[in-house]
C-alpha cells in the first residue's frame, strides 16, 4: 500500500464487520416469514387519529468553522460560465417523507402554534377518548406554472396526456356517515411518549373529536354501515397534549358495499371534480393520464400500487386460459400531490407493530376481530391471534372495534409503523446516513466542464440535503473523493484551516486513509468544504491523465460507510471506460455485428463478475450508488450499471457532454437526485392471501432469497413489479388480498415500516376479468418482462413471445366473451382496445428493434432505466405525448390537450412538442406563421431557424416555455 500524504497523513484504521442477520425461514402455505430480521412497512394517505411520533430529532449543534479564505476558480480554468444559483429560498423538501409529524413542545399554551408540516401526520396510542384530535388540513397548494417538461435524463410526468382508453362514466360522491363513538379503553397501546420542545406548542382548548374516515376489512355485502352518532368532546388527560382542531373534515363514508356506486362503465370513472375513494374493493383506478385526487379509505392509493387486473381469476386454469398477466406495480415511497395527505405514523410502543402469529402480516383493515375484541383472525392466512392487552378495544354491534376510525392501521390502506430495535440490523439503532461525492478528474472530465460544474453546484446544493423537518438542518454527513488512476481523499474537518488531500495509489487493495474528518456535518465544516470545492478544478486543470478506475471508487465509498457504521449513498461522476490496471478493469467489447444474432444477449450481460459481487456487498451495508455518466465513446453501461441497478440507485447518461449546452439538464437531474426523499437499507416483503403468491420480481434491487427484496436505497421514484401465480382456488366472496411491507431507515436515522394494503375481487367468468384490466399496467409489465428476457434469449424470441401472448389474450376474449361475428372483424375488450397499439410501441423500442444509430450503451441504459419505471412513466416513454405548441395562445393558462401520435394529426402550419419523459423533440411545420416562429426562435422564417441554437423561448398567452438544444430536434 502506498499512501501519499498531502500535507498531513492520517493512519489507516480497521474495518468493522457488519452485515444482515440471517433469516430464519418459516412458512404456512405460501407465506414465508423472515425470523431474525423483521420485515417491511407501508404508507397511508388520508386523515386519521393522532399518533405520537418517536423521539424527536434534536437540531444538531453547529460548531464554528475555521475562518478560511476560499480560493475562487481561475477565469480560464474551464471554458464555460458558472452555473447560476438554483435556490433562492430556504430548503423546502419535496413531498415530505412518510408521515413524520413534528413532536409537540412542552412550552406553555401562550405560544402560538407553528404550522403543520405538509402531509406529515402522527398518531398517539392511548385509549380513544384521551387521544388528541388529528387534523387533515391539506397543505397549501403552490401556484406554479410551467410551459414544458423538465429537462431531465430520468422519466418525468405530465398532467396532460392522450385521450383515455375507454369512455368513462360519472362518479358520484358517496354520502358520508360517521362511525360509532369510541368508548373509554381500560388499556393503552404503550406508555405515553414524553413531549419535547421542538417549536410546536400545544393548541389551546380541547378539540372536537371527529372520527377518521375508513373501512374495516374487505367489503362484505352483508355488512352494514356503522350507525351515525354525534361527536363528543374528548377531555384532556394527564400527560397528553390536545391536538389542533379538525379542518375540513367530513365523517367517514358508508361501508364499501353500501356506497351505492352506479354500475361501472368500461371499468373507469371520470374523476374531474370528485375524488377517487379507495374503499371499494376491486375498483379500477383512474387512468395514469387523468388528474385526480385520492381519498384513502381502506385500499392503497393507485399512486402506490397499480394492478394489471382488479378482478383476478379464481383458478389457475382460468388464468392460463386468458393469458392476462397477474401483477402489481408497487411504488412504495411515491411522492403525493400537495392536496393529499401522506401516510400517518403509528407507534405501538416497545412491543412493536401488531402482527399475525403465523404469516407475520401486519395489522390492517383486513383483520377480523372476534371474541369481543380479545382475538383477531388474519385475513391472509386465517390464523387466530391474541390481541395484546394494551391494544384491546371493545367491538360495536357490527363487529368492528369502536376505535376503528381512530387508528389508521384499521381503516387506511397505507400507513407507517415506528420500528423497534428488533427491526434494526444487529439490534442496534442505525446511524444517520451519509452522502459521498466521487468525482472523476481525468482529462475528459475536466475538459468538458463537468468537474467545474459539479464543484460549483455542490456549494449550494449541500444546503438542500433531505430532511424530514424543513425547520431543522439535515443530519446527513458528506464526504468527497476525486479520482483518475488513483484516489484522492479529503479531510474537511471543521477545525482545519485548509482541506487536506490523501492519495491512495494502491487501488488493488482499497482502504480509506482517514476516519475523522472524512464524513462531516455540512454546517460545521462549511468553510472548509467550500474551500475544497473551489480548489478542485484548479488542482486538476492541467491534468493529462486519461485512464480511470471504477471498481476501486465504489469500494472506497463502501469502506467509508463501513467504517462509519452507517448506510448512505454514493454519487459517482464518471466519464470513460475504466481501462486502468485495477479490479473491475474493462475492455472495449462493442461489436455491432452481434446485433440480431444469438450472441446479441451477451452485450446486455456484465463483462466481469466483479461488479456483481461488489453490488452484493453494497446491499449488505446499505450503500446505494447513483451513477452520472459523461461518455464520449463506449463505456460498457451494461457492466458499469450492475451496481446502481442492484442497489436501488439510478443511472444518468449525457453523451458528448458540453458544459454550456448540457449544463441545465445535468444540474436539474443532480438537484432532484440529491434532494429526493428516500429510505436506506430497505427490505421489502409482499404477502398475499391464501390462493395466490408472489413468484417473480422486476426492478432495481437485489434478492438473496425468493421472498425478500433488498434495496440499499429506495427513493420516491423507484418501483418494484411483482407477478402473482395461483397455488390454490380463490373465492369470489373474500377476494384476494396483498400487503406490501417495506422496512427502511429514514433520512434522520429512524427505522420505519411502511405498509400498503390492496384488496381485489375474484371472478369465475372471463368477461369479468377482461372488464377490469388496466392496459397501461399490463404494458409496463410486458416491457419489464421483455427487457429482462433479452439477457438470456435472442431478441427475436422475446419479440415473438410478446406477440403470441397478446394474440392469446385477445383470442381468448373473442372466443369466450364476444358475440359471434365474421372472421375478419376485429373484436377487442373495451379496456384493452389499445393493447395491440401499445404493445407495438414496445416492440418498436430501441431495445427490441434497434436502429442503426442506436449505440449498445444507449440500449443498455434504456433497458436498465425502464426496469424501475412506474406506470405513468412507461406510458409516456412508449407512447409519447404530442403537444401542439401553437395552441398555447388560445388555451389560456393550461397546457394544450395532447393529440394522438399520428402524422395525420400534424399540421404544416403548427409547432408540436413530443415528450417521452426522457427526451423532447420539437416538430416545426414548413408553413408555420412568421409571428409564431419569431416568438419561439427569434427567426422570421422557417429556413432561418438555427437547429444548433442553445435554447428556444416561447412567450405565448402568458407562458414562458424553454427547451434546451441537448434534448431537442427540429423536423420539417
Amino acid at each position: 500500500m502506498n499512501v501519499n500524504q498531502q500535507p498531513h497523513m492520517a493512519s489507516p484504521y480497521g474495518q468493522p464487520q457488519s452485515g444482515y442477520q440471517g433469516y430464519q425461514q418459516t412458512g404456512y402455505g405460501n407465506q414465508h416469514v423472515p425470523g431474525g430480521y423483521p420485515t417491511p412497512y407501508a404508507p397511508y394517505n388520508g386523515p386519521a387519529s393522532t399518533y405520537q411520533p418517536g423521539p424527536p430529532q434534536a437540531p444538531s449543534s453547529f460548531a464554528p468553522s475555521s475562518a478560511v479564505h476560499s480560493q475562487p476558480l481561475p477565469p480560464d480554468s474551464v471554458a464555460q460560465t458558472a452555473p447560476q444559483p438554483f435556490y433562492g429560498a430556504p430548503p423546502t423538501p419535496p413531498q415530505p417523507f412518510p408521515g413524520a409529524a413534528p413532536p409537540f413542545s412542552a412550552a406553555g399554551p401562550a405560544q402560538p402554534p407553528a404550522p403543520p408540516l405538509g402531509s406529515q401526520q402522527s398518531f398517539s396510542q392511548a385509549h380513544p377518548p384521551s387521544q388528541p384530535q388529528f387534523t387533515s388540513a391539506p397543505p397549501p397548494v403552490s401556484t406554479a406554472s410551467y410551459g414544458a417538461p423538465p429537462l431531465t435524463s430520468q422519466p418525468s410526468t405530465f398532467s396532460g396526456g392522450p385521450p383515455p382508453t375507454s369512455s368513462p362514466s360519472q362518479y358520484p360522491q358517496p354520502m358520508p356517515q360517521q362511525p360509532p363513538v369510541s368508548q373509554p379503553n381500560p388499556f393503552h397501546s404503550g406508555p405515553p411518549q414524553p413531549t419535547t420542545a421542538a417549536g410546536f406548542p400545544p393548541q389551546g382548548g380541547p378539540p372536537l373529536r371527529v372520527p377518521h374516515p375508513g373501512v374495516q376489512g374487505p367489503p362484505m355485502t352483508s355488512q352494514g354501515p356503522p350507525t351515525s352518532q354525534t361527536n363528543h368532546v374528548a377531555p384532556p388527560q394527564p400527560g397528553m397534549l390536545p391536538g389542533p382542531p379538525p379542518v375540513n373534515m367530513a365523517g367517514p363514508p358508508a361501508q364499501p358495499s353500501m356506497q351505492g356506486y352506479p354500475p361501472q362503465q368500461n371499468g373507469k370513472y371520470l374523476y374531474c371534480n370528485e375524488p377517487f375513494v379507495t374503499g371499494v374493493r376491486g375498483q379500477v383506478p383512474p387512468l395514469v393520464t387523468t388528474k385526480f385526487q385520492v381519498k384513502d379509505q381502506g385500499n392503497a392509493s393507485p399512486r402506490f400500487i397499480r394492478c394489471t387486473a382488479y378482478n383476478m381469476p379464481c383458478t389457475s386454469d382460468m388464468a392460463k386460459q386468458s393469458q392476462v398477466p397477474l401483477a402489481a406495480v408497487i411504488k412504495p415511497l411515491a411522492t403525493l400531490p400537495l392536496d393529499e395527505n401522506g401516510p400517518y405514523i403509528v407507534d405501538h410502543g416497545e412491543s412493536g407493530p401488531i402482527r399475525c402469529n403465523r404469516c407475520k402480516a401486519y395489522m390492517c383493515p383486513y383483520m377480523q376481530f372476534i371474541e369481543g375484541g380479545r382475538r383477531f383472525q388474519c385475513g391472509f392466512c386465517s390464523c387466530v391471534t391474541e390481541v395484546p392487552p394494551h391494544y384491546f378495544q371493545h367491538l360495536d354491534h357490527t363487529g368492528k372495534r369502536v376505535d376503528c376510525y381512530d387508528r389508521p392501521e384499521l381503516s387506511m390502506g397505507s400507513y407507517e409503523f415506528l420500528a423497534t430495535v428488533d427491526y434494526c440490523k444487529n439490534n442496534k439503532i442505525p446511524q444517520p446516513p451519509a452522502f459521498i461525492f466521487l468525482i472523476d478528474v481525468s482529462y475528459n472530465a475536466v475538459k468538458n466542464g463537468m468537474v467545474a460544474i459539479v464543484c460549483q453546484e455542490l456549494k449550494t446544493l449541500l444546503d438542500y440535503l433531505p430532511r424530514e423537518n424543513p425547520n431543522v438542518a439535515s443530519n446527513i454527513r458528506v464526504g468527497f473523493v476525486t479520482y483518475n488512476k488513483v484516489l484522492h481523499f479529503y479531510n474537511v474537518k471543521a477545525s482545519l484551516a485548509q482541506p487536506q488531500m490523501m492519495v491512495v495509489s494502491d487501488v488493488a487493495d482499497m482502504f480509506v486513509p482517514l476516519l475523522d474528518g472524512f464524513l462531516v456535518n455540512v454546517a460545521e465544516s462549511r468553510v472548509v468544504i467550500e474551500s475544497l470545492l473551489d480548489q478542485i478544478p484548479d488542482m486538476f486543470a492541467d491534468t493529462r491523465e486519461t485512464e480511470t478506475v471504477f471498481g476501486p471508487v465504489i469500494q472506497a465509498g463502501l469502506e467509508a460507510l463501513k467504517a462509519a457504521d452507517c448506510a448512505g449513498k454514493l454519487f459517482v461522476f464518471h466519464s470513460s471506460l475504466p481501462i486502468a490496471e485495477a479490479p473491475g478493469k474493462l475492455k472495449n467489447r462493442e461489436d455491432k455485428k452481434l446485433v440480431g444474432t444469438d450472441k446479441e444477449k451477451s452485450l446486455f450481460q456484465a463483462q466481469v463478475s466483479f461488479y456483481s459481487n461488489l453490488a452484493k456487498e453494497c446491499v449488505a451495508q446499505g450503500c446505494c450508488v447513483d451513477l452520472f455518466l459523461f461518455p464520449n465513446q463506449y463505456v460498457d453501461v451494461a457492466t458499469l450499471g450492475v451496481v446502481p441497478t442492484s442497489t436501488g440507485g439510478s443511472i444518468y447518461k449525457y453523451t458528448y457532454f458540453q458544459g454550456q449546452a448540457d449544463q441545465e439538464r445535468f444540474l436539474n437531474d443532480l438537484r432532484k437526485d440529491v434532494q429526493k426523499q428516500m429510505g436506506f437499507d430497505a427490505v421489502m416483503r409482499v404477502r398475499t392471501s391464501t390462493g395466490i403468491r408472489p413468484t417473480d420480481f422486476f426492478g432495481s434491487f437485489y434478492m438473496s432469497n425468493t421472498t425478500d427484496v433488498e434495496l440499499a436505497g429506495l427513493d420516491c421514484d423507484k418501483t418494484v413489479t411483482v407477478e402473482f401465480k395461483h397455488d390454490d382456488k380463490l373465492s369470489e366472496e373474500t377476494g384476494a388480498l396483498m400487503q406490501c411491507a417495506v422496512l427502511y431507515t429514514s433520512c434522520s436515522g429512524q427505522r420505519r415500516l411502511r405498509v400498503h394494503n390492496m384488496a381485489v375481487n375474484c371472478c369465475t367468468q372471463l368477461a369479468d376479468l377482461y372488464r377490469n384490466c388496466e392496459t397501461d399496467t399490463i404494458i409496463n409489465y410486458f416491457a419489464k418482462y421483455a427487457y429482462r428476457g433479452v439477457l438470456n434469449n435472442p431478441t427475436k424470441n422475446v419479440r415473438d413471445s410478446l406477440i403470441n401472448q397478446c394474440a392469446q389474450i385477445l383470442a381468448c376474449y373473442r372466443k369466450n366473451c364476444a358475440s359471434p361475428s365474421s372472421a375478419g372483424q376485429l373484436i377487442l375488450p373495451e379496456c384493452m382496445k389499445l393493447l395491440p397499439v401499445y404493445l407495438n410501441c414496445v416492440l418498436k423500442s430501441d431495445i427490441l428493434h434497434p436502429g442503426a444509430d442506436i449505440s449498445l450503451d444507449d440500449r443498455a441504459y434504456l433497458r436498465q432505466l425502464v426496469s424501475a419505471m412506474d406506470v405513468a412513466e412507461s406510458h409516456a416513454f412508449f407512447y409519447p405525448r404530442l403537444l401542439p405548441v401553437h395552441k398555447l395562445n388560445v388555451e389560456g393558462n393550461a397546457l394544450p390537450v395532447a393529440v394522438r401520435d399520428s402524422e395525420e394529426r400534424l399540421s404544416k402550419g403548427g409547432v408540436y412538442l413530443l415528450e417521452t419523459g426522457l427526451n423532447l423533440f420539437l416538430w416545426v411545420g414548413a408553413n408555420a406563421q412568421q409571428e409564431l416562429l419569431q416568438n419561439i426562435f427569434g427567426a422570421p422564417a422557417f429556413s432561418q431557424i438555427d437547429p444548433n441554437m442553445g435554447h428556444w423561448h416561447c412567450t405565448l398567452g402568458g407562458w414562458l416555455c424553454g427547451w434546451g438544444a441537448e434534448t431537442d430536434s427540429i423536423a420539417a
